[in-house]
């Protein structure tokens, strides 16, 4: 139906006849001719009616309206000088329409199909199919198609073979709870919906596959935000007969060729490295933003002497003091919005000194002897701002200086937002301490194996226990988390039971891969990476949804096909379930 796309003639096309279809971007009428400019996927293309040429096609181009469909054919012709658009591709040629056939109607749409207009979330979901016609849009789905072709292309030359895992699965609760669905042939059970392959590609290594990758759906019926969504995909590896060290050479080489081949970026290897330990001394995170300085200053033992009370309890009570020094000068509405930030993540209040050459300043600065103030600023290194304190258990004063500090980052612009500072977080811990129900959950999952040194300690001290795991992270923002796995029955039997899995509870939900270990199982790993998350930070979104074609409101709906909604009774028959509990409720 069409010779080129809207996006494709240029100059040297002069004198081609052509036959091109689109959507009608914009009509203008001026002094008897009219301009359309005429769009499809590959961009726009001006074309002209010209009564002259031919006056059935011309009156018939007067009744055009926005986002009819139509075919057209004509010559292409220069636009001529100073009515050339450089903002466009073919912004120095037009198309002079001879023949014109209207494909289909539109009605006015309820949202503009222009990047300088962006309507509501709300009417963006429920008519994304005209949102995903925007410019702007069609380059989103582009760029991932184009990152995800980056990916295959890697993967496939260095080994790996891509294999598709089962959508169907047995629940294994674990992390975020599951998608279920109900069986019609098997009354009264349920299949679950991955939350990721991890038991299927570890049994892939089982079954000798050796280097695996996915593009995987994963489904997670969790609490939304904007890197949330109930399904999202993940670039799912696996490679057998591997140290961490392959493992973390293989994620930087697949990043750089995705990274060159997409934006033309050349990413500097190795990434860098830093142990959990030091990321949360340094950052405040485990997924610490790398860009820019304002790193955490444990100031503990250089206030335990002070005669502040508030700093001096809390490190007798085996807390920490620990402060940032952004350096500039805030006003005391801005430092009253900064306790108040600090108070929304759970710390009592914010302390903070002002910097004044070799003295600090302020309500406080009393209770704080000429001593200790040369030894916080030695300490500290501060030669002119604040100085911003939190005191408090150290999970919670590294949690909220972490957070102050990337806020502070953003807000005093200490980086350049178009850099990409990949990094790689190694030796997590194995456990976590859950206080609500007084019990070790997994810190990841458990399958992550124990560094070798750790192992004889796993059910005499879980806390102190530092696994294989490995996060990357980019400009702050979690991209993948990784592990060499446990393939030892009687060590994955240790971990489940540290975190209360009965041996018949074990066998009950991981049987399957607890058997398959009985075979002969390679040491392998593997790695999870956020795929929407990836091309998001490519295009500089915080918000996955911008480079997904049709995600889910933060209410979990599908606004296009009004999901989730009712069945028939017929199919709640079928599938033997009964609502009378909702109802009731």
């Amino acid at each position: 139906m069409r010779t080129h796309n809207c996006g494709e003639l240029r100059k040297k096309d002069d004198k081609k006849k052509v036959t091109l279809c689109g959507w009608n971007h914009r009509r203008r009428d001026h002094g008897g001719l009219i301009f359309v400019d005429l769009r499809d996927r590959y961009g726009l293309i001006q074309v002209v009616f010209d009564p002259k040429l031919n006056k059935e096609v011309h009156k018939t181009a007067e009744k055009l309206s926005r986002e009819d469909v139509i075919q057209v054919s004509g010559v292409v012709r220069p636009r001529g000088k100073k009515l050339e658009n450089p903002n466009l591709g073919t912004g120095e040629i037009e198309v002079a329409v001879d023949k014109l056939h209207i494909l289909a109607k539109a009605k006015t749409p309820p949202i503009e199909i222009d990047d300088r207009v962006v309507a509501g979330e709300d009417v963006r979901l429920k008519y994304r199919y005209l949102d995903l016609r925007r410019p702007i849009m069609q380059r989103n789905l582009r760029v991932r198609h184009e990152t995800a072709q980056a990916a295959r292309e890697f993967l496939s030359n260095n080994g790996f073979l891509e294999v598709e895992t089962p959508l169907l699965i047995a629940s294994t609760p674990e992390g975020a709870r599951d998608y279920v669905v109900p069986s019609r042939v098997h009354p009264g059970k349920f299949y679950s919906l991955p939350q990721s392959p991890q038991l299927y590609k570890q049994l892939l290594m089982y079954a000798g596959v050796d280097r695996y990758f996915q593009l995987a759906r994963c489904l997670r019926d969790e609490d939304l935000r904007q890197d949330r969504q109930p399904e999202h995909t993940q670039i799912d590896l696996e490679m057998s007969f591997v140290t961490v060290e392959d493992l973390l050479d293989t994620w930087e080489r697949l990043f750089q060729h995705m990274w060159k081949k997409v934006l033309g970026i050349n990413l500097k290897l190795p990434f860098p490295r830093f142990t959990y330990e030091e990321s949360m001394e340094r950052f405040g995170t485990d997924k610490p933003d790398i860009r820019f300085g304002l790193e955490l200053i444990d100031v503990s033992d250089e206030l335990k002497k002070c005669d502040f009370s508030v700093f001096t309890s809390v490190v007798k009570e085996g807390g920490v003091v620990r402060c940032i020094n952004p350096e500039k000068d805030f006003s005391r509405k801005e430092l009253d919005e900064l306790i108040k930030f600090c108070q929304t993540f759970g710390a009592k209040g914010m302390a903070y000194l002002k910097v004044s050459g070799k003295k600090l300043e302020g309500s406080i600065a009393k209770y704080f002897k000429d001593e200790v103030q040369k030894k916080i600023l030695a300490k500290t290194k501060a030669k002119k701002g604040y100085l911003l304190f939190i005191a408090d258990k150290p999970k919670i004063a590294y949690n909220v200086l972490g957070r102050l500090r990337n806020k502070l980052g953003k807000e005093l612009k200490l980086y350049d937002k178009n850099e990409f500072s990949f990094c790689y977080v190694i030796d997590f811990p194995l456990f976590e301490w859950n206080e609500d129900e007084k019990k070790w959950d997994p810190a990841h999952h458990m399958f992550c194996q124990p560094k070798e040194e750790y192992i004889k300690d796993i059910e005499s001290d879980p806390g102190k226990i530092l696994c294989t795991q490995y996060d990357l992270s980019l400009n702050g923002i979690e991209l993948g988390s990784g592990s060499i796995r446990i393939t030892n029955s009687e060590l994955q039997e240790k971990v489940m039971k540290v975190v209360g899995y009965s041996k018949e509870k074990a066998e009950r939900n991981f049987g399957f891969l607890l058997e398959a270990f009985k075979y002969g199982s390679p040491p392998h790993g593997g790695i999870g990476i956020g795929f929407d998350r990836i091309v998001a930070l490519m295009l500089g979104y915080n918000d996955i949804r911008e480079v997904i074609a049709f995600p889910k409101t933060k209410s979990a709906e599908g606004l296009v096909d009004n999901s989730p909604r009712e069945l028939e009774d017929k199919q709640m028959k079928e599938l033997h379930i009964k609502l009378d509990f909702v109802k009731k409720k």
